[in-house]
């Protein structure tokens, strides 16, 4: 029975797309001429990890692709060829052209093999080039009077004796194709050990039983044939013995089981090969996540107190009749103790999603040095923060907003570097990524030292579009806002990279849909910082539960700014419509809840009622309520998913005695205090007749 190795095919993409992000952070990092060997070494054991793996589950062309780029990484690392420009920035483009290949190879569609034949190319060209290439041994020999130490160190090859442990080939690993890498090397003898292999009813094909005895005879280096065995040095057994002319013993035909001196697995004719037919674009969201066994064990340990807990409670199991104080006094700790150990359950769980937000920062360090080669700029890209975590969810959801800030900072904050000089700044622009906790949200800064926002140009294309009357005097708040406004741009010149103004109005409604906010300080030829505000989750709040006559609402705790009873003289009318309620030296419009949303309620009266202070977007609010319930943590439930979208309820949860209580959406709420509904929000009734 053959071991089917498709069910390694995803353990393999995830590695390779790791090694991917090594090599390309590695490249991104090496000095032109002197590289770090550390660094070069990192690369090149990534590539040829991929390389490997692509040969055992049969993606020849991937392998065969990476074999070109492990070749120039080996006479970088071995000091042969000098570390330029032109190869570090083949390899970046090799690097795309791999993950490209893998993805393709991952989803079931065509590779785009003529972009990987121009670039195989371009790196056979770098190797065949006299510069700095490597000379053959007797190349070596004319043109020095010393050979090299490997070339005198008489070394006839090597003995490698290899014995896997019984598991090794379920992780897809096969002996096999390691002969065939050695074979490569020189002349190879393969001798089989048989006599752990077990009658044939009781063989498992999908465990091994061989060991070998291998026979290399050529003059390489111990490392090169280690190399073979990377993959799989932590499951087996092996042993590597140095040979020499005293030692060498001719081969005995009877033990010779078999001669790796196969040639390596044939690659697909391209040119015969018929396209497989483009399925549907998948999501490039990763289905999968990676957990810390520190994580899994308090998961674990949580589960176990869960189970103690369950055997406490029910030993109090008996008749009414016999159901004492004592047993009472016992039921309300075993209680408390459940209560306890479930919300610790649900942190752990929720942990476990949450991932730091380097994931989201690693790409631009590469964005950073394309565009400044395409802009012949100078930027330095500075990350702190890296290891601040975030809820998988929102980070993939963040990923193109800060991509598009990013670039809008290299594009247009980053001045050219003769300008720089010429404004006795460094001629190398900074721009820094910075994320940290602040209460229930994340942080997220992208800084620049660049020009600045000109805000007389603002609001002058501002007037121009009729967005502003031009005797309007703004606040820089307001004159900032402007630019999330659609279409808004002040560049001067349009360009593919941004200043288009087709970005900044979706990158703040993405943000918002997330249930964060951004914001925008600028000064005038000192730099710009975007701040970005997320909650860590968007599964579990917690929240403010209000009464308003017969129905609960959640408020979000990180919205609330303070809770007081109204009084009457702090009560002001605009026009006759519009309340406000003076709060110290701040007047806040107050939100009837039951206006809005159409019920009845208890307290219509403004004098004695309850308000709740609000914030959300930068602007307050006060929500009129009958009664503060206490505060919870709830999980939230979507309402789009599970019904529709309701102006002013971002979801909905169910309470502890089954009912459903809606979650206020404080933006929403604050929007449509300003544009009440005429007839009442008849949605939320619905939502409840649904759920």
């Amino acid at each position: 029975m053959a071991i089917d190795i498709t069910q390694f095919h995803e353990t393999f993409f995830e590695e390779s797309f790791e090694g991917l992000d090594i090599m390309e952070s590695g490249l991104l990092n090496l000095d032109i001429g002197a590289a770090d060997n550390d660094t070069v070494n990192a690369i090149f054991r990534a590539a040829h990890s991929i390389k490997g793996g692509s040969a055992t589950f049969g993606f020849s062309e991937v392998a065969e692709f990476t074999h070109g780029m492990e070749t120039l990484l080996d006479e970088m690392r071995d000091g042969s060829r000098d570390v330029t420009q032109e190869s570090v920035d083949t390899l970046l483009q090799s690097v795309d052209c791999l993950r490209e290949m893998l993805g393709a190879s991952r989803d079931k569609t065509p590779i785009d093999l003529e972009r990987a034949e121009a670039l195989k190319k371009e790196l056979e060209k770098i190797l065949s080039s006299d510069n700095n290439s490597i000379k053959s041994p007797s190349e070596n020999d004319e043109s020095k009077n010393t050979a090299p130490a490997s070339e005198s160190s008489g070394r006839d090859g090597w003995e490698i004796k290899f014995k896997p442990y019984h598991d090794m080939l379920r992780t897809g690993n096969d002996p096999v194709r390691m002969f065939r890498e050695l074979a490569e090397l020189g002349d190879l003898s393969v001798e089989i050990d048989i006599s752990q292999l077990p009658a044939l009813e009781d063989l498992d094909p999908e465990e091994s039983y061989l060991s070998w005895k291998l026979t290399l005879k050529a003059d390489v280096e111990k490392e090169k044939v280690k190399e073979i065995f990377e993959w799989v040095e932590d499951e087996c057994d092996i042993e590597f013995n140095e040979l020499s002319a005293a030692t060498d013993k001719a081969d005995n035909p009877a033990n010779v089981m078999a001669t790796a001196t196969t040639a390596p697995p044939q690659t697909t004719d391209n040119s015969k090969k018929t396209a497989a037919p483009k399925k549907a674009a998948t999501s490039t969201d990763s289905a999968s996540i990676r957990v810390s066994i520190d994580k899994v064990d308090a998961l674990i340990n949580m589960v176990g107190e869960l189970v103690i807990t369950q055997s406490m409670i029910g030993q109090l199991d008996c008749d009414l009749d016999e159901f004492d104080n004592n047993r009472m006094e016992k039921l309300r700790d075993g209680l408390t103790l459940l209560e306890r150990n479930t919300r610790e359950l649900q942190e752990s769980v929720m942990r476990i999603r949450m991932l730091p937000i380097s994931f989201a920062f690693n790409r631009f360090p590469r964005m950073v040095h394309d565009l400044c080669q395409k802009l012949n700029k100078k930027i330095e890209l500075k990350t702190t923060g890296e290891q601040t975590e975030l809820d998988k969810t929102v980070m993939e959801k963040i990923g193109d907003p800060l991509v598009h800030l990013v670039r809008n900072s290299i594009d247009h904050g980053i001045e050219m570097p003769e300008e720089r000089v010429a404004a006795d700044k460094p001629e190398t622009g900074i721009i820094e990524l910075n994320a940290f906790h602040k209460g229930g949200n994340i942080i997220i800064e992208i800084k620049d030292d660049g020009a600045g926002f000109n805000k007389e140009r603002i609001k002058a294309k501002a007037v121009e579009r009729g967005l502003i009357s031009s005797d309007e005097q703004l606040s820089d708040e307001k004159i900032y806002d402007l630019l999330f406004q659609p279409g808004f741009s002040t560049a001067e010149q349009l360009s593919d990279i941004s200043g288009r103004g087709v970005g900044m109005d979706v990158v703040r409604r993405n943000i918002r849909e997330l249930g964060g906010n951004i914001d925008v300080s600028s000064e005038m030829g000192k730099g710009t910082t975007f701040t970005i505000r997320l909650p860590l989750t968007l599964a579990i709040l917690d929240g403010q539960l209000v009464c308003v006559g017969s129905e609960i609402y959640i408020t979000p705790l990180v919205s609330i700014v303070e809770s007081l009873q109204i009084k009457k003289e702090f009560v002001n009318n605009i026009a006759g419509q519009t309340e406000l309620y003076k709060v110290r030296d701040d007047y806040i419009p107050i939100v009837r809840m039951h206006n809005i949303f159409g019920i009845d309620a208890e307290q219509k009266n403004l004098e004695g009622g309850l308000l709740v202070i609000v914030e959300g977007d930068g602007k307050k609010a006060g929500l009129l309520v009958d009664d503060l319930l206490g505060q919870q943590q709830v999980v939230i439930k979507s309402l789009e998913t599970n019904y529709k979208r309701v102006d002013g309820v971002s979801g909905a949860t169910i309470l502890g005695d089954g009912t459903v209580a809606l979650i206020l959406d404080v933006d929403g709420l604050i929007e449509l205090s300003r544009n009440p509904p005429t007839s009442g929000n008849t949605s939320t009734n619905q939502v409840r007749e649904v759920a």
